[in-house]
């Protein structure tokens, strides 16, 4: 049994996917305290079971995981180092053929592909760089431009290397460490997408906070 000294640290991430129905507090926090004989117990203790099988999502308060520690160690002293709201999403994992993969990635590369290809065309036809280039070409050597000059090919060459240099990746290769604009898009996108189920589910009174006796059972919100 723990003592009144003895105090358990706890950290959470803001959104955790687990793969079983049955969610233990080992599933969605790391923890650490000096009294190692508490860690297993803790870590085995129940918290919630998704009824239904298919992609289901909660929201879990961290009042609900204290308080679901505290009904089996009263005197544990808890310092939360994590997140104060945890969006739990359990999904049935279920490994997919190998050919959807490939049909998948294909499929992103072509959109990639032809969406930034057809992105430079419309820009270069608006702003009309074709005549701009043999203005240019022809203000300088006074010959009239043949649409394939050392405008042209040294502008394909600068696009090139500009979006290799913006996007700071080139197939496995990343040419510094930062992360690159797309992940930063990314990440913001997937933190608009948690603050938004997080207060989705405050407002809505979906929460599972302190004051429900036991583990939680719930069928989850369906995702497609």
């Amino acid at each position: 049994m723990a003592s009144e000294k003895d105090t358990l640290y706890i950290k959470g991430s803001r959104d955790v996917e687990v793969t079983k129905p049955d969610v233990t507090l080992g599933d969605l926090l790391s923890m650490e305290c000096a009294d190692k004989s508490v860690l297993p117990r803790i870590k085995s203790l129940k918290l919630l079971k998704f009824k239904d099988s298919g992609r289901q999502r909660c929201v879990v308060s961290i009042l609900k995981i204290i308080e679901r520690i505290h009904e089996v160690c009263p005197a544990l002293d808890i310092q939360n180092m994590g997140e104060q709201d945890i969006i739990v999403t359990y999904e049935d994992q279920k490994t997919p053929a190998f050919v959807w993969h490939i049909v998948k990635t294909v499929f992103v590369a072509a959109v990639t592909f032809f969406g930034a290809a057809f992105s430079i065309m419309a820009f270069n036809n608006d702003v009309d760089v074709t005549k701009l280039f043999g203005q240019i070409y022809e203000f300088v050597t006074g010959d009239e431009s043949s649409g394939f000059t050392v405008l042209e090919i040294t502008y394909s060459v600068g696009v090139t290397a500009g979006i290799l240099i913006f996007f700071n990746h080139f197939g496995r290769k990343r040419f510094t460490v930062d992360p690159t604009p797309m992940e930063i898009q990314m990440r913001l996108y997937e933190n608009d997408i948690q603050t938004t189920l997080v207060e989705d589910s405050e407002r809505k009174g979906e929460e599972i906070d302190a004051g429900r006796s036991g583990a939680a059972n719930i069928s989850g919100d369906r995702r497609p």
